[in-house]
């Protein structure tokens, strides 16, 4: 596999996760800074049952998104009722300890010197189609009545639960899906470097992804897909460390904010009609 498959498989596994975070951020309004323990949790639960006990690689994924929903309906009760900012504080809570589980359960999972011996199964097929399937439903997720919902909580929640949208209901079933993204994403990248550890899956990677959704624009699906590979193929191309890679980010904020205050794509989204009208037009001159 050459380098640049590797990279573009990498980007798109990382582009289902920061999808989950569109959807939380940039529907609901929800900064969660716990959204990487959810990869992290996917990523060791299916290297663990793959490699420890033997179960069929599909099998040892959906175990793990199950893990991740479960736990995201448990955190989701007990922070999704409190103010924003205190959700974030208590989102950074949880993945500090989930960090610190996987570092403690050392005979488990390896400690902090991580889990290694991963077999390669994450092919550049499934990586892309699952990637391109994360990309619909979240289109159809946010054309969708609920989707809509979501959005008017993120505008005003008073007023739309005084319209008679449960807003608890609806940013639970959001965060749970986040989860179950991030989960999914982990299970993939773990299958795809064959080697996990705990300190990867740190806040600064959840605000990693907060960062490329309001580079791209928390309200646009293209920006944030484009925003994904841009911001996600840079560390790559230029070889950034860690902590240079989110001061540059950091730096593109600032700017975005000042310059283009919705993100880089604003509201735009792609859309195939025009191609659609050229195609109809090309036919109907054909015909005469």
């Amino acid at each position: 596999m050459t380098f640049y498959i590797t990279v573009a498989i990498s980007i798109a596994i990382s582009s289902i996760a920061v999808l989950g975070t569109f959807m939380l951020t940039g529907m609901n309004g929800l900064f969660s800074l716990g959204q990487a323990a959810f990869m992290g949790l996917g990523a060791y639960a299916t290297a663990i049952l793959v490699v420890n006990y033997g179960l069929p690689f599909p099998l040892a994924i959906l175990i793990a998104i199950a893990l991740a929903i479960s736990l995201a309906f448990f955190v989701g009760y007990a922070t999704l009722r409190i103010r924003q900012d205190f959700f974030a504080l208590a989102t950074f809570g949880f993945g500090q300890a989930m960090i610190a589980l996987l570092t403690e359960t050392v005979t488990i999972t390896g400690g902090a010197m991580g889990f290694s011996n991963i077999p390669r199964l994450t092919s550049p097929a499934l990586a892309f189609i699952s990637l391109a399937i994360a990309i619909f439903f979240v289109w159809g997720f946010r054309r969708s009545h609920f989707g809509k919902d979501s959005l008017a909580i993120r505008s005003n929640e008073l007023a739309a639960e005084v319209e008679g949208i449960n807003a608890f209901k609806h940013k639970m079933i959001v965060f749970v899906i986040s989860a179950g993204f991030a989960a999914y994403a982990g299970a993939l990248m773990a299958f795809h470097i064959s080697y996990v550890e705990p300190a990867t899956y740190g806040w600064i990677l959840s605000v990693t992804w907060i960062i490329i959704v309001f580079f791209g624009g928390r309200d646009s699906l293209t920006g944030t897909v484009i925003g994904a590979i841009i911001l996600l193929a840079a560390p790559e191309a230029l070889r950034f460390t860690t902590a240079w890679r989110i001061l540059v980010y950091c730096v593109i904020i600032l700017l975005i904010i000042n310059l283009r205050p919705r993100g880089l794509f604003g509201t735009w989204e792609i859309s195939l009609k025009p191609f659609l009208r050229f195609f109809k037009s090309k036919k109907q001159q054909e015909a005469k």
